[in-house]
């Protein structure tokens, strides 16, 4: 597959990202600003949303294996997506007259757009698995990222310019507008992308790998023990990774005093910590080390990093928190594009028609994680503080326990390596990957 396929099909990856970002960004303010209810409420939302991949991508995953063809089963996704996230604006309204049943038809929505992610998503990785020569692997993951991210930004920002003066009539509009793009852009980049060869040819499949027994694939896969190994890793690592979301910009506030704008700005610098991670580690991978290494050294530079930040407090010195807080920026890239990468070795390795399952397991791993995790983070804090009775020592303990988590996934890392061709060192023509990315 060609660099410019590879980066059509990142599209897709950032369409996703943009129909989803609505939720955990425009509709989780207006739920706890405009409408007055508790954070809990938009947080349960964002967590039912993950909670049901849990179940669909392993499925779905299977189910895109049997059909042969990943196309349909991305732009029915997308479709999917789209109709839940105009479902979700559409119960704001209803949730401003009756609490209840806005809430219900939320949960409704939010569940159709989990299972529009699922049907999506996992079937993009496993094309972009199967297609992607080796040397392309780290240069891939770095791409679906990077664009998932772009698209974040863009879409936040228009639709943030076009929210102004704020009605719900125009929250569902924009929604509709969003999803309709990305259906759009979806079906032009993945135009005649299952055309070209797979990377390598698939063997004839086992036969319940072909007759669509689900449960049989599943048990073949979870007994893989690289398989078994890896989805222990990406659960522990994300979870580690997603438990900050919503605690570093309170901990700026608490520890440091900084203002609602200063601790913006900071997450902004740690989100482009995670890009130049990304990209340096895309560049990086493909002339010396194993994916599998690069994801171990960044879960525990993440590891170190938040030793660092639990005892910042106690060096009072804000410009050292503020390079901490970049360095873990760039630890969790340079994590994210070796565990992508190495899932994506994990999966193309494979010649037995079974790559969708696969991702599907691991991408049920990543979204339980998130689940828990982004809510475990909250809570940890509240209870470290009741229990510890400093505000400050709760937010110490769960960086603490993080950097425990991290360390814990690099060794996991180190464990779980494509039995074929996690050992390709990425070397040849290396020079491809910084053309791409400049």
């Amino acid at each position: 597959m060609s660099w410019w396929q590879l980066s059509r099909l990142g599209l897709v990856q950032a369409a996703i990202g943009a129909v989803v970002v609505l939720l955990t960004t425009t509709i989780n303010r207006v739920i706890v600003v405009e409408l007055s209810l508790p954070a809990t409420v938009p947080g349960l939302l964002v967590a039912l949303h993950f909670g049901v991949q849990l179940i669909l991508r392993p499925r779905l995953g299977h189910d895109s294996d049997r059909s042969g063809r990943r196309t349909p089963w991305i732009l029915g996704g997308l479709a999917v997506c789209a109709l839940g996230g105009v479902g979700v604006a559409a119960s704001i309204p209803v949730m401003a007259t009756n609490v209840a049943l806005g809430i219900a038809l939320a949960s409704i929505a939010s569940v159709i757009l989990g299972a529009g992610v699922s049907a999506a998503g996992t079937p993009l990785l496993a094309l972009m698995s199967e297609r992607a020569h080796p040397t392309q692997r780290a240069g891939a993951a770095a791409i679906t990222w990077i664009l998932m991210i772009v698209g974040i930004i863009i879409t936040a920002a228009i639709s943030g310019a076009l929210l102004d003066p704020f009605s719900y009539t125009r929250l569902i509009a924009i929604a509709g507008g969003i999803g309709g793009v990305g259906f759009l852009v979806a079906a032009i980049a993945t135009y005649g992308v299952e055309r070209g060869p797979r990377t390598a040819p698939t063997i004839p499949a086992p036969r319940d790998a072909s007759s669509g027994s689900f449960g049989a694939g599943l048990r073949t896969v979870w007994d893989e023990p690289a398989a078994r190994l890896f989805a222990s890793f990406v659960f522990v690592a994300m979870f580690a990774y997603s438990a900050q979301d919503l605690i570093l910009e309170p901990f700026a506030g608490i520890a440091f005093g900084m203002t609602p704008g200063e601790s913006t700005k900071l997450s902004g610098l740690h989100h482009g910590g995670v890009l130049i991670g990304m990209i340096a580690t895309a560049i990086l991978a493909t002339r010396r080390g194993q994916l599998r290494q690069w994801a171990a050294a960044g879960c525990l530079a993440s590891a170190i990093t938040y030793v660092g930040l639990a005892a910042s407090p106690a060096l009072g010195d804000v410009r050292l928190f503020t390079a901490i807080v970049m360095m873990l920026g760039l630890a969790n890239g340079v994590f994210a594009i070796g565990a992508i990468g190495s899932m994506m070795a994990l999966t193309g390795d494979k010649t037995d028609g079974r790559a969708g399952l696969r991702l599907g397991v691991f991408g049920a791993a990543q979204a339980l994680a998130y689940a828990t995790g982004t809510m475990s983070g909250a809570i940890g804090v509240d209870t470290a503080k009741a229990v510890l009775e400093s505000p400050l020592r709760g937010y110490l303990a769960v960086f603490s326990v993080e950097a425990v988590l991290f360390a814990a996934s690099a060794f996991l890392a180190l464990r779980s390596a494509s039995s074929e061709r996690a050992n390709d060192v990425f070397r040849e023509r290396a020079e491809m990957l910084p053309a791409v990315l400049q």
